[in-house]
């Protein structure tokens, strides 16, 4: 199937193993493997373009773009999580970078960006 292929070609461009993926998406033992000849199931492949950093629609083979649809703009004020490779920023490395944004604006050295 196309999303098992798509899986492992992602996988392997992030030097990762498809038990990797298949452990970080908190998936059950092998399950990746079976997609081999069948198709998944909506939250698990949800789970898996999580890790890698893509889409479903990608994995499905409904587009050829790998890439996540981007929106540059976030902001550490709001209560949504912050994540960096598919992993949560935990708030102590929030606190210094916004600590750090704070000594440049005091400075004037940050742009301001609406």
């Amino acid at each position: 199937m196309i999303a098992f292929e798509r899986i492992k070609k992602l996988a392997k461009e992030q030097h990762l193993s498809l038990v990797e993926v298949n452990d970080r998406a908190k998936l059950g033992t092998r399950t990746i493997y079976h997609w081999k000849n069948k198709q998944p199931s909506v939250a698990s492949l949800a789970a898996v373009a999580n890790v890698l950093h893509t889409t479903t629609d990608y994995l499905n083979g409904l587009t050829d773009d790998p890439s996540l649809p981007t929106d540059d703009s976030f902001s550490l004020d709001d209560d949504k999580p912050v994540m960096y490779h598919g992993y949560t920023v935990p708030d102590k490395y929030l606190d210094m970078i916004r600590g750090l944004m704070d000594a440049d604006i005091k400075e004037g050295k940050a742009d301001k960006h609406e």
